[in-house]
């Protein structure tokens, strides 16, 4: 949905006086911070949206479990890492949705390759990948994660 459909949307609901507008406007707000928390590089903030008990069932060669860290410090420690290696990063989203207690969002990240990434020295290339990914609310935090990223697109602007 796009924001000005989103604002039309919500600006209705809000002058009919309908309940419905509290949860819309989580609806379509948490792929929106996940966004904006890894936009402004605040690694503290974008940790707040992970439970404790979080289960990430996403697993590549690309970011292996660790046995040594929770998912949460995994998953927590993978941004970290790439915001390092792109201190210009910027998240945006290309479609959201939501049904029940999950949100799924495709997202681009562009930024320029300023530090290590997956063990390559920064090359200066700017790079721009996707992700899908699904996640699970539970007590306004991401509670499991299911997705996939384009690590052999990041690879190939990398190398290439």
């Amino acid at each position: 949905m796009d924001d000005r459909r989103r604002r039309m949307i919500l600006g209705g609901l809000a002058l009919t006086g309908s309940s419905a507008l509290p949860a819309l406007a989580q609806e379509t707000s948490f792929a929106e911070r996940f966004a904006a928390r890894l936009s402004a590089h605040d690694i503290d903030g974008f940790a707040a949206l992970f439970a404790e008990t979080y289960v990430n069932h996403q697993q590549s060669a690309a970011a292996p479990g660790r046995p040594d860290l929770s998912a949460k410090q995994a998953t927590v420690g993978f941004f970290k890492a790439r915001l390092m290696a792109m201190p210009d990063l910027a998240v945006a989203i290309e479609q959201q949705v939501r049904q029940d207690d999950k949100v799924a969002a495709s997202f681009v990240y562009t930024g320029t390759h300023q530090g290590p990434y997956f063990g390559i020295a920064p090359t200066g290339k700017r790079l721009l990948f996707s992700s899908c990914d699904i996640f699970r609310i539970k007590d306004g935090q991401i509670a499991e994660h299911w997705g996939m990223g384009d690590i052999a697109g990041i690879m190939a602007q990398l190398k290439g």
